[in-house]
């Protein structure tokens, strides 16, 4: 299905589901990529709290705030005004009152102009769903490795290898769906898990790092165009390596400079002959004369 020139909704994706059109889907954190991501067709953008650690620096999510979801969210609105836009609700924005996470999700939706927001967990978080369902906000769920809860699992590894593991995260799969979730990100956990998880629901579910057997896959744009530096995870595929050849041209322009090879008269402007003779008249004949001093002078 060609992305179109109208933004995709719940109903859209539905259908897409129904008719098993995979579903694509960035995650994207400012205007700039966010206009790429529109402009090459993708379905949907999910602003992540992953910005913390790809854009803001942090080890982890955990230290994301609501005001930086909303302030990431409102720029890739901006870049990508026609493309479905998907927000974290970050760490403890919906793990206490149940009014506080409608709130504070209802500022993600009016600020930011989210279209959904997604948050992670299962049983524990259903009534929140739906409390949000309810108040009119879509909702994504999201199983596997959550990142908010990586304390916890001591790291980022896969989740639910066992048997245990995998009914616990059905069931939280089922209940996230009965809560009125209309989507669920899979992270991090076996492909022939996640196929099952897939094959129960009734809504769709987007994988990333969950093999091929969900209804559309997710991956970050840094990992997609190979902007990341250190370890990549196995379940990222990187399209084009563009770290190398970016830090080729930060390089080349450093030595133009220092080189004085840049900028040329290719790259400056003009003034007119007859202002610069007027001015150059003026300068010589006034105060405005150039000062004969050595500028080391104001240091000593």
């Amino acid at each position: 299905m060609a992305q179109s020139l109208k933004k995709l909704t719940t109903a859209d994706i539905r259908t897409m589901y129904q008719t098993r059109d995979p579903i694509t889907m960035i995650t994207a954190y400012d205007a700039s990529q966010a206009a790429l991501v529109q402009a090459a067709g993708i379905d949907v953008i999910l602003v992540g709290d992953s910005l913390g650690m790809v854009m803001l620096g942090y080890d982890t999510t955990i230290p994301v705030t609501v005001d930086d979801m909303v302030h990431h969210a409102k720029a890739v609105r901006r870049g990508a005004p026609d493309t479905m836009m998907i927000v974290d609700m970050p760490f403890l924005s919906y793990h206490q009152a149940v009014f506080d996470t409608v709130r504070q999700a209802g500022v993600i939706m009016q600020q930011a102009q989210a279209d959904a927001v997604k948050l992670e967990g299962g049983v524990k978080i259903a009534q929140h769903v739906s409390a949000l369902v309810d108040a009119g906000i879509p909702v994504c769920g999201h199983l596997g490795l959550t990142p908010q809860s990586v304390l916890n699992f001591g790291g980022f590894y896969v989740q639910a290898k066992e048997q245990e593991t995998a009914e616990k995260l059905l069931e939280d799969a089922r209940a996230i769906e009965q809560a009125g979730a209309f989507m669920i990100v899979l992270e991090c956990i076996p492909s022939q898990l996640a196929k099952i998880v897939s094959q129960v629901l009734n809504i769709p579910t987007i994988g990333i790092g969950a093999g091929s057997g969900c209804a559309g896959q997710v991956l970050v744009y840094h990992d997609v165009l190979g902007l990341n530096s250190g370890k990549r995870p196995k379940f990222v595929k990187q399209y084009a390596n563009l770290q190398a050849p970016i830090i080729d041209a930060i390089k080349t322009y450093r030595d133009e400079v220092k080189g004085q090879a840049f900028p040329t008269p290719e790259f400056s402007y003009d003034i007119s002959h007859r202002a610069l003779s007027a001015l150059e008249e003026k300068v010589e004949a006034s105060e405005l004369a150039p000062v004969d001093h050595d500028p080391l002078d104001e240091e000593r």
